[in-house]
């Protein structure tokens, strides 16, 4: 065998090799929704039973844990204007998927 066709063997397989990792390396990528996005997505929700008077979220995934599920999500709150006066309530999306998993309102969330 000469060296040649070795030589292009070897090319050949660390070419595909390299190809193969980066490919592998793609898919294990974890890729989120943008904070602004799923912050967006519950704006929209509440704008549809009133007016919002403030909102927020935090721009770095946090671990959560709901019913032995462990999600990445963004945790934010709102405040939106109801009859009884403005309240406040903490979000969670999940990060990955965009999903509101939990909306509740906060303790003492009633302000006039």
């Amino acid at each position: 065998m000469s060296w040649k066709k070795v030589l292009i063997g070897v090319g050949i397989g660390v070419g595909a090799g390299v190809g193969a990792n980066m490919l592998v390396q793609k898919k294990l990528e974890k890729k989120y929704v943008k904070p602004e996005d799923a912050l967006s997505t519950v704006k929209e929700a509440f704008k549809r039973k009133g007016e919002i008077s403030g909102s927020w979220i935090h721009m770095i995934p946090e671990s959560y844990d709901r019913f032995g599920l462990e999600y990445e999500v963004y945790r934010g709150g709102i405040t939106a204007k109801e009859e009884e006066g403005s309240i406040r309530y903490e979000f969670l999306v999940d990060a990955t998927t965009g999903t509101v998993l939990d909306v509740s309102p906060l303790k003492d969330a009633v302000t006039v």
